[in-house]
């Protein structure tokens, strides 16, 4: 018969509960029932077995067979001290229960010799300075002497030197359960060296704490080790209920330590009615959580292209990120990183486990996944296809103190199916290296710092919520936020935003206005001709500094080391008020076309991505947040133009956008009509009507004046024959200037002569597509 169980005692959060579920499993697979299985039911574990609950006691109590956890290598492990409260116990047992952990000792003992007669005398050299009949003066005489200190070190070499020759030799001789936990606890590079990933700490200990030494002392609050068969203590079945049931334990412990594991009750300042509390702790919640820590195996691996040779591997570890969490500081990306622990929600036997936490290596594309970003974008792009259904994000940082917790970062929900819309990410992987190089540099700036973490927020944001128009658009706000700092001189070494692929357009199209306007000015072109056209067309060196030969640079000066930003008139747009900026665009445009000898305004809509006429009257009657807009173009400029003119994006319609219908007033038409960049088209396309712009129209709008600027306007439409109906106006300041941001954003030729035959029906005018 099956029996499903509800345990209580394990959820997710802490990390020791769910190193404590998986435990669970492993042993009763392992030892008792090897079909059965476990998932997650929301915050609880659930485990399918052959035993009911009286039986699932009964293993723990009676069967329960612990796995041999050694760690011969760190000075707390106990095969140092004479009397240790943790090994000797277990050593010197006869129960079979324990046969296992005493043949480990053993296999542990006969490499050790060389190590402890180097731990003993270091030991005796350094007695000698602590002698009882010496005074203090001769104390400090021995210690500071040339020959005590040149005891002493040669000592402490061959301590070091023996220690190093120990692991390999464990790793070598060690099989069976004990190669299980030397896997989890460190990986061995080509030069024999150690590596340890996070989740045990440096090989089994953190600071003093040695967790096999609390294993086996945990062992012994559990059982009696004296008693022939390992028998339990009275005790151990009230910490059995509490462990798997999340029955309320009163015999728990106080004063065992419990390491990163448990945060909440890990004792220390402010944990208890007291300065410093003790830490309250189950003890059987301790071993089954470094029993389900076994399962962990790490490996080695090498970054392809980098100088900074093997590290360690755990399953889904990666680089810390402080990004994603309401409490992120720069201090928290320490270098113990971050591990992401998989949740699943349906039925998986031990063997399944297995797998997917061996193939817990994300990638994207053919690049290993080395931060929370990376992971998140690779789960995202997998879907539930290894029956995943979100992770638990853990961060192994320094909290109350220097104590090192895995303290959690919050819930990732892995999408039920791939998000193609992830893919526009890619464009800025290279950058996105530099960017994070660059704010951790010793000489980052703090808004730098802020910039980078709001960036990081966004990103992690929209791998959860990649269908949400509005989350790409917080990461392009984010994107440009990085770019407003770094012109002014923090964090340019970078480099701007790289080319982005039209599918951004999509993605971040919520069917509101200011993002087709956005989208409208960012990619108009200029009407520049010549070698240096490619350059002077483009509207983002108005926007950003760009080197003349790259425009995927920054225009820099100064000799290595001391560069800076080089900047020129052409800048105009500061990133800080959108209306200012807008027109502060078409006023420098109007000067370059003077310059080139032209009298038009050379800001022309690019292919399929011009201002509609809903858009603009909205605009100019104050309906659209214009700080967003321009934002949002600001960072959309960095759209790479050839793929969009072979693969626009279709961007969604105002509800209606007819001649009649939600159209800009039609004074505004006449000065739009006289700010073209091109010749209008008549008489079905044959004939041209060319004209030629006044600057001083828009110095009068700017500066509030919409009466004279129609004039002037109304002037240049009188020259080549147009008669508009529209002769006078009358505007607040404050419209007359949004009127000139309007200036800003393109229309189509077929836009214009619409406009043309509104105002000038006589006019023989045909629209074309």
């Amino acid at each position: 018969m099956i029996h499903i169980h509800r345990l209580g005692g394990c959820a997710p959060t802490p990390l020791a509960h769910y190193l404590k579920a998986i435990g669970i499993l492993r042993l009763i697979a392992e030892q008792a029932d090897v079909s059965a299985r476990g998932w997650w039911d929301g915050d609880l574990f659930r485990l399918s077995t052959t035993l009911d609950a009286d039986e699932l006691n009964s293993f723990f109590m009676s069967r329960y067979k612990p796995t041999p956890m050694l760690s011969p290598w760190n000075k707390g492990s106990g095969f140092y001290s004479v009397k240790d409260a943790g090994l000797h116990p277990v050593e010197h047992s006869t129960a079979p229960r324990f046969s296992n952990l005493r043949d480990g000792i053993k296999a542990s003992r006969d490499l050790l010799d060389d190590l402890i007669e180097a731990d003993q005398a270091v030991r005796s050299i350094k007695d000698e300075s602590k002698t009882k009949g010496l005074s203090r003066t001769a104390r400090a005489g021995l210690r500071s002497s040339a020959d005590y200190k040149q005891r002493l070190a040669e000592a402490e070499r061959r301590f070091k030197r023996c220690k190093a020759e120990l692991i390999p030799a464990v790793r070598r001789s060690w099989r069976g359960p004990h190669r299980d936990w030397i896997d989890a606890a460190m990986v061995l590079a080509d030069d024999d060296s150690a590596m340890f990933p996070s989740l045990l700490g440096t090989g089994g200990n953190d600071g003093r704490l040695d967790f096999t030494n609390n294993f086996l002392q945990r062992l012994g609050d559990i059982f009696d080790l004296t008693s022939p068969s390992g028998r339990h203590r009275d005790s151990t079945e009230e910490w059995i209920r509490g462990a798997l049931w999340g029955e309320p334990a009163a015999g728990s412990q106080t004063g065992c330590a419990v390491g990163q594991y448990l945060p909440g009750t890990a004792g220390g300042a402010n944990n208890d009615n007291g300065p410093d509390g003790n830490s309250l702790l189950n003890p059987l919640d301790f071993l089954l959580m470094l029993e389900g820590s076994v399962l962990f195996t790490a490996h080695a691996t090498r970054r392809l292209g980098s100088r900074k040779g093997i590290r360690a591997a755990a399953p889904f570890a990666v680089d810390a990120q402080a990004a994603g969490y309401a409490s992120a500081s720069g201090s928290d990306e320490t270098a113990r990183g971050e591990q992401w622990m998989p949740l699943w929600n349906k039925p998986f036997r031990l063997y399944e486990l297995k797998r997917v936490l061996a193939e817990g290596r994300a990638q994207i594309g053919a690049h290993a996944s080395s931060d929370p970003l990376d992971l998140a974008r690779a789960i995202a792009r997998l879907g539930t296809a290894r029956g995943i259904s979100s992770f638990q994000r853990y961060g192994y940082i320094e909290r109350n103190g220097q104590s090192n917790l895995a303290v959690p970062l919050g819930r990732f929900n892995v999408p039920e199916r791939a998000n193609t819309e992830l893919e526009c990410l890619d464009d800025l992987d290279g950058w996105l290296v530099r960017i994070r190089r660059e704010a951790r540099s010793k000489n980052a700036s703090g808004p730098f710092k802020q910039a980078e973490r709001q960036l990081g927020d966004a990103l992690l944001a929209v791998t959860q919520h990649p269908t949400e128009a509005m989350r790409w658009q917080r990461v392009l706000l984010a994107l440009v936020g990085i770019e407003a700092v770094q012109v002014n001189g923090s964090g340019f070494k970078a480099g701007p935003i790289p080319k982005l692929r039209p599918a951004w357009v999509a993605a971040a199209d919520d069917g509101g206005p200011e993002i087709r306007l956005a989208v409208a000015l960012a990619l108009q072109q200029g009407g520049f001709e010549g070698k240096d056209a490619r350059r002077w067309n483009s509207v983002r060196r108005h926007w950003l500094p760009l080197d003349q030969r790259d425009l995927q640079r920054f225009a820099q000066a100064g000799s290595v080391g001391h560069t800076h930003l080089l900047d020129g008139p052409e800048r105009v747009i500061q990133g800080r008020v959108g209306l200012e900026d807008a027109v502060a665009l078409v006023e420098r445009r109007l000067i370059e076309a003077t310059q080139h000898g032209q009298r038009r305004l050379p800001l022309r809509a690019a292919h399929r991505a011009a201002a509609l006429s809903p858009d603009l009257a909205a605009l100019c009657n104050g309906a659209i947040d214009l700080d967003r807009t321009m934002a949002l173009a600001r960072a959309l400029m960095a759209l790479n133009p050839s793929m969009w003119q072979h693969e626009p994006v279709a961007l969604s319609r105002p509800a209606s956008d007819s001649i009649n219908d939600n159209i800009p007033d039609d004074a505004w038409l006449v000065l739009r009509l006289a700010l073209l960049p091109e010749p209008l088209r008549v008489s079905g396309g044959t004939n041209k009507i060319e004209i030629r712009t006044d600057p001083a129209i828009v110095r009068r709008l700017a500066n509030g004046d919409a009466a004279t600027a129609l004039q002037l306007a109304l002037r240049r439409l009188d020259s080549v024959g147009i008669r508009a109906a529209v002769r006078s106006t009358s505007l607040p300041a404050t419209t007359a200037r949004r009127w000139a941001a309007a200036l800003a954003f393109p229309i189509s030729p077929s836009t214009a002569t619409r406009y043309l035959r509104r105002l000038d029906p006589t006019i023989d005018s045909t629209k074309e597509d």
